[in-house]
């Protein structure tokens, strides 16, 4: 595995180029918003970030919009539960340290969770920027790792003309069909926006396990947008709606044929050992079964921007229920409503001697209540979370130096609640960062950064005790925990070198009370489920990610796309490591070497791509009580091409997984959902979707 990533950079590095004199900047001039207290660009910001447009989105063929982020960034990753469940992770670091966004407006949705992805419609994004590192300066708490903005795709066309665009596209391997219709009209000074999408599929399949049962879902989503401009500023009012009935994976299995089964009653009748076996007509169905998680969001936002002061208010609600009673299947297991009230105020300071100042202060108000349950994980609580900040920047000639500093409060409390006594507590942290840019040239950059930042535990860390029916797990909490601070290293390099790109990123990362799962096999409060205690100590991540891009003007047909991204998490809980050894060195859920190289072909209106993605052997893992175990690496072929017809149609086709390799992601949480001790063909778990053709239809009117 090693040699094969050696030699994708060595083939990549040997592709011949002409130099020209032209300033390839574009990359280096583009404006974010993410991260920022103002609009500002890739040239002036320290942190590192990563921008991906919509054209480079349409051209991935996914399933959920994590999996095309982290295909197309070096050093984002995704905890899976088949094909459409992806928890982002940035550099080793997910769930609660990864903020999500929604058009700058923080995602609450019971993040803690393993079996949801992110309540998002992709084919409404239009954009999506990825801040690698911590961001508390500028977001609070849960920004330790960085922060993934999704923007929602605002259309701009002639005025008084309506215009739209419909997507449809459909998935060989679990029959996924999906299709979206979106509506723009602009007039004088409005513009109305108006999606609505949905996408269905059967179980998905590959060639270790077949038909994998419990993975068929069905999502609906609509969004609705209204923005006025006007001399003074602008106000944005949208509301997106999502509903998604997920079906839930156990795993279990027939001993000696590894065919699926399935639950049909509970307590002491159910053994989960001597189930009967699902029938072939139910693995391809595209019917949701009894066992099924239905997830709904609901979000109304207002952004508006006045001369120099910025506000962006939100409500959200977040309604889960886990149905896991096959002998009453209207009653849900887990019945959860958070609900969320977002704020988020800013006030750009007059410019003094070239000195750009930002005040601001956001936050939110959340109640969590059970509903009509059996299961509760986690108590009822009321959070109140509020942080103010300050932020300054200064150019002085080829050197950008910007910083700030944060203070964030946070209480929480519950009272009395079935198993779980009363509990009050307040967080406090002091995050802040400081970093430059210097601009060696139009073409050469050099980027340096530090920053600390603040994590308060969330609801699970500190207050769980109970199953989660849609995970399969038993969590424990300590309420004794203390809040998670980092001190991260950023330091990169930008090239624009004609026809060569270079970028190289480096990081190091200290966490203090750093917080994590562990497996504890010898305790089974429900059986057929596993049981996790969290625990606190430090822990040291570093690595980096290495980009190169070739488009050499004398092929200018030819495009050759690079990366490598390496991370290293390494627990330092003393106590543990004396008593276990190297199987408590590192930290769970860290990726292995990644390496990706893409060969595109681009012509006028159309366009071919082989892409070769390999990930070395995972040896590096957190194995007490077998929480995890060593990962073999994998190589996988994709190829894909796609095009513009009559310049209103753009049809894309591609193929994932040519091969049709077997393997299993070190960070598939279906690889450890596995009830014995030994198989008749060697394996253990459930293996990763296997080849899958995709076609997707976009037109314009």
């Amino acid at each position: 595995m090693f040699r094969f990533l050696t030699a994708v950079l060595i083939l990549c590095s040997m592709a011949s180029f002409a130099q020209t004199d032209s300033l390839q900047t574009t990359h280096l001039n583009e404006v974010i918003v993410t991260g920022v207290t103002r609009a500002t660009t890739v040239r002036k910001n320290p942190v590192p970030i990563s921008v991906i447009t919509k054209k480079e989105m349409t051209t991935h063929l996914n399933t959920n919009l994590i999996d095309a982020i982290t295909k197309s960034i070096p050093g984002v990753s995704a905890v899976t539960t088949g094909p459409n469940i992806s928890k982002p992770f940035i550099r080793g670091l997910g769930y609660n340290r990864v903020l999500t966004l929604y058009d700058g407006v923080r995602q609450e949705g019971q993040q803690w969770g393993d079996e949801h992805g992110i309540e998002v419609d992709q084919y409404g994004i239009g954009r999506v920027e990825v801040v690698k590192g911590p961001a508390s300066l500028t977001y609070g708490s849960d920004a330790i790792a960085g922060v993934i903005n999704m923007i929602p795709d605002l259309p701009t066309g002639e005025d008084g003309r309506l215009k739209g665009n419909f997507i449809s596209e459909y998935q060989t391997n679990n029959g996924m069909i999906g299709s979206s219709l979106g509506l723009s009209y602009h007039k004088n000074d409005w513009h109305y926006v108006f999606r609505l999408s949905g996408k269905l599929a059967h179980n998905y399949r590959n060639a270790a396990d077949g038909y994998v049962y419990g993975t068929a879902f069905r999502e609906l989503n609509g969004t609705a947008m209204a923005r006025v401009d006007k001399k003074w500023g602008y106000s944005l009012l949208a509301t997106t709606l999502y509903n998604n009935l997920q079906e839930i994976p156990d795993g279990s299995r027939d001993s000696l044929t590894r065919k699926f089964t399935m639950q049909v009653t509970e307590g002491v009748d159910d053994d989960i050992k001597n189930r009967p076996i699902v029938p072939d007509h139910l693995l391809k169905t595209y019917t949701i079964n009894d066992l099924h998680q239905h997830i709904r969001h609901y979000r109304l936002y207002n952004r508006t921007k006045i001369g120099n002061f910025f506000s962006n208010i939100a409500l959200q609600q977040s309604v889960r229920q886990e149905y896991n009673h096959p002998l009453t299947p209207k009653q849900p297991g887990l019945d959860l409503i958070l609900n969320t009230l977002n704020y988020d105020f800013r006030y750009n300071l007059p410019t003094i001697q070239g000195i750009e100042m930002t005040a601001g202060v956001n936050g939110m108000y959340q109640t969590n209540r059970s509903q009509n349950a059996t299961d509760f994980p986690i108590p009822d609580y009321n959070l109140f979370d509020i942080g103010g900040f300050y932020f300054l920047r200064k150019s002085f000639g080829p050197v950008d130096v910007s910083g700030g500093i944060r203070y964030d409060h946070r209480h929480i409390h519950w009272d009395d609640f079935r198993q779980f006594t009363a509990f009050v507590h307040s967080y406090n942290g002091i995050s802040g960062s400081v970093g430059a840019t210097y601009n060696l040239s139009e073409r050469l950059l050099l980027k340096a950064n530090i920053a600390r930042g603040y994590r308060a535990p969330n609801i699970t860390e500190i207050g769980s005790n109970g199953l989660d029916p849609g995970a399969h797990i038993v969590y424990l909490g300590n309420r004794s925990f203390n809040p998670e601070f980092n001190l991260q290293e950023d330091i990169g390099f930008l090239a624009y070198l004609g026809d060569l790109d270079i970028s190289v990123e480096l990081f190091n990362n200290n966490i203090t009370n750093y917080i994590y799962q562990a497996r504890l096999n010898d305790v089974v409060i429900v059986p057929g489920n596993a049981t996790y205690q969290y625990q606190q100590s430090r822990a040291r991540l570093y690595g980096g990610e290495f980009s190169l891009n070739l488009h050499p003007r004398a092929i200018n047909w030819l495009k050759i796309n690079t990366s490598l991204a390496y991370t290293v998490g390494l627990n330092q809980n003393a106590a543990s490591i004396r008593e276990h050894g190297d199987q408590a060195k590192y930290l769970p859920f860290i990726p292995p070497l990644h390496a990706r190289s893409e060969w595109k072909a681009v012509f006028p209106n159309m366009y071919g791509k082989i892409e070769v993605d390999g990930y070395a052997r995972q040896n590096h893992f957190y194995g007490v009580d077998n929480t995890e175990t060593a990962t073999d690496g994998y190589v996988l072929l994709n190829m894909g091409a796609g095009g513009t017809i009559a310049k209103k149609f753009d049809l894309f086709f591609q193929v994932d997984n040519v091969l049709n390799t077997v393997y299993q992601a070190n960070m598939n949480r279906l690889k450890y959902f596995e009830y014995f001790a030994a198989s008749p063909n060697g394996r253990s778990g459930i293996y990763n979707i296997g080849r899958n053709c995709s076609i997707k239809v976009s037109v314009q009117f």
